[in-house]
């Protein structure tokens, strides 16, 4: 495995890809946002119910929400690839975002929102104990 010195003297482990995969999946969950978000923009409820739970909110406003949230997910997987300390905070900032709003949706779509929680999940992992040895 090859290893390459950064400036400031430290080793740079093959570790290093999981940027790479997180970007990958900072991409990957950002066009699902935004898929949701247009399949939410046509539903007009403004309520349903969803196994015990009564869950009011317009799915307009949800659904602009989500592709907002998309449209941001993109971004930071495009900042995270240049690295730097600006890419991992704004990643990491928005990934809580998107952990919060699947969190947030679970009664309405629960299948849908675990698998999101646990890629948000991977995602955040790789930022914050590799994104260190992607700075230059």
């Amino acid at each position: 495995m090859a290893v390459k010195q950064s400036k400031n003297t430290d080793l740079v482990s093959g570790w290093v890809g999981w940027i790479g995969f997180a970007s990958f999946l900072l991409l990957f969950t950002g066009f699902f946002h935004i898929i949701q978000g247009l399949a939410d923009l046509g539903r007009h409820e403004v309520f349903t119910h969803a196994s015990a739970y009564v869950w009011i909110f317009d799915y307009t406003k949800w659904g602009w929400i989500n592709i907002i949230g998309g449209i941001l997910l993109i971004v930071a997987a495009l900042s995270l690839l240049k690295g730097g300390i600006w890419g991992r905070v704004f990643g990491g900032i928005v990934v809580i975002l998107s952990m919060l709003a699947s969190a947030s949706s679970m009664p309405i779509y629960p299948i849908w929102s675990i698998l999101v929680l646990i890629v948000d999940g991977l995602i955040l992992y790789a930022i914050a104990v590799h994104g260190k040895e992607l700075e230059d």
